[in-house]
């Protein structure tokens, strides 16, 4: 006797609908985090010590973009697996590092709070760690996709940490 639970099947249609909606979600998101940043980014922002390493400012916006669509893809995928039931723990792990993620510019460029912002970096790195191991249950190409994620973040730490202690 199989005690397994049903395998989750969703139909295309709904697969599109759900992708979309996480695209959707990620994406305001990551809006939301640059209409934090825009007030910042051309007057207090260049004014800053920056580390040697520190990329040009042209850089940020097609990165984070790719990175939230691989964030969405992922979340996707754990839904795609193993719905909304089984996957809630870690699709609420995907939504809780998404606002952790927005807080980091809230603080970084809203409140120009490097030294808390950091702090918060360092809780997303940690929470983007934990949503791929959770991930990881699921599906294992769902927890690749934030692997690049949690490079990038562990480099914004760095770059985070240098201008708290340049500045």
């Amino acid at each position: 006797m199989n005690l397994s639970p049903a395998p989750h099947r969703p139909g295309l249609g709904r697969q599109i609908a759900v992708l979309l909606g996480f695209l959707g979600l990620s994406l305001a998101f990551s809006a939301l985090g640059g209409a934090l940043t825009a007030s910042s980014i051309a007057t207090w922002y260049p004014t800053l010590a920056k580390a040697s390493f520190n990329p040009p400012n042209w850089i940020f916006g097609p990165v984070w973009s790719l990175l939230y669509v691989m964030m969405a893809v992922a979340a996707w995928r754990v839904w795609r697996q193993v719905g909304w039931r089984a996957g809630g723990q870690s699709l609420a792990l995907y939504l809780v590092q998404l606002v952790v993620n927005l807080a980091w510019s809230a603080l970084f460029f809203g409140l120009q709070r490097p030294d808390l912002a950091l702090i918060d970096c360092l809780l997303l790195l940690v929470l983007i760690i934990f949503t791929a191991l959770s991930f990881w249950r699921h599906d294992g190409w769902a927890a690749a996709l934030l692997l690049p994620y949690a490079a990038w973040v562990a480099f914004a730490a760095m770059l985070n940490s240098a201008i708290v202690v340049l500045n």
